[in-house]
């Protein structure tokens, strides 16, 4: 990766899914949330929501309703770990050692990237999601915080 490209802090732009009939989904809604940071030293971490969460009627963050819950965890999704740039596949793999989704404990997420500048587009590989395969592509602007 030319000049250490993807180090840095990103922000989410657009999120969308496709299947491969070709239907478009937005799983964090039409405006999300999301941040992306890549460390010098290797290390990442990425937190992506849907913005119109319903809040708990509690304010407890321990006594949500299963409604409440169930909500706030299918529109979320976080995870960190450390990462490779493979530049000749115009890959990078996120290892995961901490995510909200337990499945990915210890796995690994390889993203297609491209960088052009201060936007990065990454897309998954095809995968099984909500009975359907999909391909997620996050367009990405990196912050001047």
């Amino acid at each position: 990766m030319q000049n250490g490209q993807l180090i840095g802090a990103w922000k989410l732009v657009a999120c969308e899914a496709r299947s491969s009939s070709g239907e478009v989904s937005y799983p964090y809604g039409g405006n999300p949330f999301g941040m992306l940071v890549y460390g010098s030293g290797g290390n990442m971490f990425v937190l992506l929501m849907r913005r119109d969460r319903p809040k708990f009627a509690s304010g407890d963050l321990w006594k949500g309703t299963p409604e409440e819950i169930k909500a706030a965890f299918e529109g979320f999704v976080a995870y960190c770990g450390t990462y490779e740039v493979n530049e000749e596949k115009e890959t990078v793999t996120h290892r995961v050692e901490g995510s909200s989704f337990p499945n990915w404990l210890g796995m690994d997420q390889e993203r297609f990237f491209k960088c052009s500048g201060d936007q990065l587009t990454l897309s998954t590989l095809p995968m099984q999601a909500g009975g359907r395969q999909l391909t997620v592509h996050f367009v990405w602007a990196r912050t001047r915080e």
